[in-house]
């Protein structure tokens, strides 16, 4: 059973929209604190500013200059259509899943060290 991201309660399947039936796979809503938590389509991936793995949407991909061969290619209308618009070739560390992509990828969140050396730098210099 899935567990509840802010309290840790259990979620129950709630019941979704005709126009929510595109968008979602399933919605829950937590029994204790009634967040609602959402699973989005896999076509959903394709859609926004940056890459995304189309298996598991995550934005930690890295790019490839060449196809790997030990790895899957992900194929299917929507990847050849990537391909064709001039999409790069990318890589999913977790799914271990080879796609292809016109989108550019996410910058990284600024690490902790980095933001504490930038306040430290910019307090040097007023």
């Amino acid at each position: 059973m899935r567990n509840c991201s802010r309290c840790g309660g259990r979620l129950r399947r709630i019941h979704r929209t005709f126009w929510e039936r595109f968008s979602y796979l399933a919605i829950y809503e937590c029994r204790d604190c009634h967040d609602i938590t959402s699973h989005p389509r896999h076509y959903r991936y394709h859609l926004g500013e940056h890459c995304r793995c189309p298996r598991c949407g995550t934005l930690r991909v890295t790019r490839l200059k060449e196809r790997d061969h030990i790895d899957p290619l992900n194929t299917g209308l929507l990847h050849l259509l990537e391909r064709l618009a001039g999409g790069r070739l990318y890589h999913c560390r977790f799914c271990r899943v080879q796609f292809y992509d016109r989108r550019s990828l996410a910058s990284p969140p600024p690490r902790t060290e980095e933001v504490g050396e930038e306040r430290k730098s910019a307090a040097k210099v007023k």
